[in-house]
């Protein structure tokens, strides 16, 4: 059986999938896992791995859109605390939110749409 080299551009649904990177820090943690929308909040569908000094790691790949996740820190649900959007969950807590988009300059417009407006002209 050949490998595919060009297994990141399989398409899902017909949506391109997009690389995703999650990284997550907690100096005593043992256990880092994702669940989300993306994953049906399957607690260990997604382990992340040790990257050294309380650092953790997981790359994927989904299609565009929102998606709502939690690490999961040695059985403790916790939202993002690098992520750039939030919303209530049902359980008193937040979800963090992730925007996958379809292209560079999508995600060029998404941060764009961050930045502080300044008038120029002044």
């Amino acid at each position: 059986m050949k490998h595919n080299k060009n297994h990141d551009n399989i398409k899902s649904n017909g949506l391109q999938l997009e690389p995703v990177r999650f990284e997550f820090t907690h100096p005593t943690a043992r256990d880092v896992c994702i669940a989300g929308t993306f994953n049906d909040w399957q607690p260990d569908a997604k382990p992340m791995h040790p990257a050294g000094h309380g650092r953790w790691l997981k790359e994927t790949a989904l299609t565009p859109g929102a998606y709502e996740y939690c690490f999961v820190v040695d059985g403790q649900w916790m939202p993002d605390p690098l992520a750039r959007e939030t919303v209530p969950n049902p359980f008193g807590g937040k979800n963090s939110v992730l925007r996958v988009a379809s292209s560079p300059e999508a995600v060029h417009l998404d941060n764009a749409e961050h930045l502080p407006l300044t008038n120029k002209n002044k």
